[in-house]
């Protein structure tokens, strides 16, 4: 392994970006959910094509979207669409962001292991986050107060459960706000009080997965969008894909390949 690939698999892990752009290299920022497709599908990827780099940093949809319209990346992770002051931005700069979709996702809403609650209306999940409901009893739970734990506002997912279930109505806010899909994990894993929601990738036995509307979250449902709360997973480029770039796209799409990458970290592959 080259001193770049080892630079950037060590930076990977520790959640950091590259300090400099090589001519080889492929940086990579943005959503904490597309991230675990990005770096399963990177690892094989750079393993069939030696003499590209990938430095593959989280930090959130916005924060992507952001660094590849000042040219800080070359691709942006996003779980939500650009917005159109984004696209303004970017025109400015003389980017023009090209959007391709990757995956699917279920956004779902988890609780803490003891909790008995285990399904919830979708009206019910924003009157939790519009801090209109307060007591678990009001749910059929325990005689405690809930605490919320949502995205912060420059989460690609914030703006999609903003989007799927709040209805205009804002988070309310005494909710925790977490950087990550990994922190909403472990904020709700340690407090048995807690709701947040993650990625369908972010399931795992450290939380309880609510069922919403009836129905339980899965590839299938999400995929067939019986689930409320399914959107894709994106990524950007400035302009077309091209050259190396063009390579990782390809491999990110290729059934055999990327999809099934997708599959592995717990997402839904766009091809089926």
């Amino acid at each position: 392994m080259t001193f770049g690939k080892l630079l950037a698999t060590a930076l990977t892990v520790l959640g950091l970006s590259a300090p400099a752009l090589a001519a080889q290299d492929i940086v990579i920022n943005g959503s904490t959910t597309v991230l675990p497709v990005v770096q399963k599908a990177g690892e094989a990827f750079m393993a069939s094509h030696p003499g590209v780099s990938l430095s593959i940093s989280g930090g959130g949809s916005g924060n992507g979207i952001k660094a590849l319209i000042e040219k800080q990346c070359n691709v942006a992770m996003s779980s939500r669409d650009i917005k159109e002051k984004e696209a303004a931005a970017a025109a400015k700069n003389s980017v023009k962001p090209v959007r391709t979709a990757i995956a699917v996702d279920a956004i779902v809403p988890v609780v803490h292991l003891s909790n008995p609650v285990s399904a919830l209306s979708t009206s019910q999940l924003r009157d939790i986050f519009a801090g209109k409901i307060t007591n678990w009893k009001e749910l059929g739970g325990q005689d405690a107060r809930i605490v919320p734990i949502s995205r912060d506002t420059s989460s690609g997912t914030f703006e999609s459960w903003e989007e799927l279930v709040m209805n205009k109505q804002r988070v309310t806010p005494a909710a925790l706000m977490q950087a990550s899909n990994g922190a909403v994990v472990q904020a709700v894993s340690n407090n048995k009080n807690a709701v947040g929601y993650i990625g369908l990738g972010y399931l795992g036995k450290s939380t309880k997965a609510l069922k919403v509307d009836g129905v339980e979250a899965s590839a299938e449902t999400a995929i067939s969008k019986q689930w409320p709360i399914a959107r894709e997973l994106y990524i950007f480029t400035d302009g077309e894909p091209a050259g190396d770039v063009k390579k990782l796209v390809d491999y990110l799409l290729d059934p055999g390949k990327g999809q099934k990458n997708v599959r592995e970290v717990g997402y839904v592959p766009i091809s089926r």
